[in-house]
């Protein structure tokens, strides 16, 4: 876990720990998190080697680390894979990273930011622009993890001097001499809402709604919901109703097969993700059932790890872009 940044001036021993604590970096992590077919940039690639060694906070309170839109804070990010490409992590669980929209130059996407507490910004045109922006420590409110942290001498000078002494990277302008911002909050709005809408008139979670209404919340608030967790892998099957810690339900056995189904049926929308392994969702006092899939945990059933073979066999049968097979598998 990332150290946060204080509400208050430390004493002096916390400024030294926080001097001697290196950025977090991981590379793997980075290359993997881009779409196929993409790799991550040279200039990417360079700034993790000019921050390796660094004191955390002296340019920014982040990390450099990959992770897949699936994790990132945003509904239902999983078919968002090929659309994001994030290498930053924020201490509050924000996301920064590359957007491969729709009409969006491939080869030097915007920046932009998923906040943890629904901000989402686009926070620069370009990867050029984004370094240049933590040298100019130019992010605030939201943002302000982006900047030095206060007990760790900055170094966003010595940034500045070595971005110039890259070869600048070209503007995008549009024809009036000004960069063209696409509406990225607007975009992730309206994916939110089409989601939420496409799931809550979805006829496999109308069914799985129904066949649970034993299990409808009791509370009276709209956001009340009772949890559920599901895990296939192969063969193997495991559902647990989450009250006071997973139980096993009544209705589990019944449902399998819808659950199969629905898992088949999101391999043939988008067969580049392959299975998912497990399932966690919640079930709405008015019947609406609202997924989140894990694509790559390695999910215990019946207290044990679940079988490799198994694994194997669902990946067989719908292969992945290996950079998207989860290294537990592909080190099996």
């Amino acid at each position: 876990m990332l150290p946060g940044r204080p509400t208050g001036t430390g004493p002096t021993r916390q400024f030294s720990a926080l001097s001697e604590t290196p950025y977090p970096i991981d590379l793997d992590s980075i290359r993997g998190a881009f779409p196929p077919g993409i790799e991550a940039p040279p200039l990417l690639l360079d700034f993790a080697g000019w921050l390796n060694g660094r004191a955390w906070g002296s340019v920014g309170c982040f990390s450099l680390q990959g992770q897949f839109s699936d994790h990132a804070p945003i509904f239902d990010g999983s078919p968002l894979r090929d659309r994001f490409a994030l290498f930053m992590r924020l201490p509050d669980g924000s996301a920064v990273g590359g957007w491969y929209g729709a009409g969006l130059d491939r080869d030097d996407p915007p920046i932009v930011g998923l906040g943890s507490e629904g901000d989402y910004e686009l926070l620069a045109p370009s990867l050029d622009a984004l370094l240049a922006k933590l040298t100019a420590q130019q992010f605030d409110k939201a943002w302000h993890d982006l900047r030095p942290h206060d007990e760790v001498e900055p170094q966003t000078v010595e940034l500045a001097q070595w971005l110039a002494r890259r070869p600048a990277g070209e503007p995008v302008l549009s024809e009036d001499g000004v960069f063209e911002l696409p509406d990225f909050r607007g975009f992730v709005e309206k994916w939110s809402r089409d989601r939420e809408e496409f799931w809550a008139n979805h006829r496999l979670m109308a069914e799985l709604g129904w066949r649970l209404a034993a299990h409808l919340p009791k509370g009276k608030n709209a956001w009340d919901k009772t949890h559920f967790e599901v895990a296939i892998v192969g063969k193997q099957y495991e559902a647990r109703v989450l009250s006071r810690g997973p139980q096993p339900f009544e209705e589990a056995a019944s449902i399998e097969s819808l659950l199969r189904d629905l898992r088949d049926e999101m391999r043939r929308a988008q067969p580049e993700l392959g299975l998912w392994y497990a399932m966690k969702f919640g079930l709405y006092a008015d019947g609406r059932v609202m997924p989140n899939f894990e694509y790559d945990v390695r999910p215990t059933i019946e207290g044990e790890p679940a079988k490799l073979a198994e694994a194997q066999s669902d990946l067989a049968r719908a292969p992945r872009p290996e950079r998207w097979v989860p290294k537990w598998l592909a080190e099996a």
